[in-house]
């Protein structure tokens, strides 16, 4: 596949051209919202410290709907007292084969039963943990992200790392060099 797209590179992106960009990114994101803000007199503060509450508030917005967790705890909790429900439905039905004579099949039929119940059901929460996790995870980032920002009075001036960890989630380079910086909070802007 020699004229596959993600064969060929073109291009040589530097550590200092990305670095570059999300500096750009990121003041042409406060500067774009300063701008709408200032036009709509929505906010009595500077054009970037208002774009930056804008940002910020829109990020606690995108925090509280997307990284909730509420709902998937409550699934949780229902998963949890079904798997001990069922722990306590197996061990009743082995200790009630250990004392009483009875069909073996019929009593292997209805461990099966419980069994497969109780790794489904398993399986289940598994699941939710595991999206619990990737929320909160998510949670966290935005949070970082939003305390950044709050702290961020003026435009950068010069790349940090500490600023990258917190406030992007990632950079794609396109098919003509162009690059798309991704914040934490899902804005993407081409740099």
């Amino acid at each position: 596949m020699p004229n596959a797209p993600w064969v060929i590179c073109r291009w040589h992106i530097t550590e200092e051209e990305i670095k570059v960009a999300v500096v750009t990114a990121f003041n042409k994101l406060v500067t774009e919202r300063a701008g709408a803000n200032v036009a709509s007199r929505s906010c009595a503060s500077t054009s970037a410290s208002c774009a930056s509450e804008e940002i910020a508030a829109n990020a606690r917005l995108v925090r509280q709907t997307l990284c909730d967790t509420a709902e998937l705890e409550r699934e949780k909790a229902s998963l949890g007292q079904e798997l001990a429900v069922l722990v306590e439905m197996t061990q009743n039905c082995i200790a009630e084969n250990a004392r009483i004579a009875q069909d073996q099949g019929e009593y292997q039929k209805r461990y099966n039963g419980l069994v497969e119940r109780y790794e489904k059901a398993k399986a289940r929460f598994d699941e939710v943990m595991e999206a619990i996790a990737e929320r909160s995870a998510k949670g966290e980032r935005l949070a970082g992200f939003i305390r950044t920002l709050e702290a961020q009075t003026e435009p950068v001036a010069e790349f940090d790392e500490r600023f990258w960890g917190t406030m992007v989630d990632y950079v794609t380079v396109g098919v003509d060099g162009g690059m798309t910086v991704v914040f934490r909070d899902g804005t993407d802007i081409l740099v």
